[in-house]
């Protein structure tokens, strides 16, 4: 198992934006897409209390490839993104890491 651990960096005062659409939009995309989340944080404390951190799990590079593609280019997923963004921008920042369990990780 690949995991993918997705930071987004939102524009000041937009996180809530974000996690709505999350819950209400996103999430029910992407299972028609097959997409295996993993687990959402927010900050309670740390650097930026304006990031929301998730991971996605994957059973390989090539599977994360094709569904991602496909849920970018999916016309619904296209349309609700612009209709959320109609008063502004939501992400300033995405940062992207693919991760392995190691030997000893209870996550396997």
């Amino acid at each position: 198992m690949i995991y993918e651990l997705r930071v987004y960096r939102c524009v000041p005062g937009r996180l809530p934006a974000l996690l709505k659409r999350f819950d209400t939009i996103t999430l029910k995309i992407w299972e028609r897409h097959g997409i295996r989340q993993a687990g959402f944080w927010t900050t309670l404390v740390g650097e930026s209390n304006q990031d929301l951190h998730y991971f996605l799990a994957w059973e390989s590079l090539a599977e994360r490839e094709a569904k991602w593609t496909a849920f970018q280019a999916d016309p619904e997923w296209i349309a609700k993104r612009a209709e959320t963004e109609k008063d502004g921008q939501i992400v300033a920042n995405v940062a992207s890491s693919f991760l392995v369990p190691t030997t000893f990780s209870s996550v396997k």
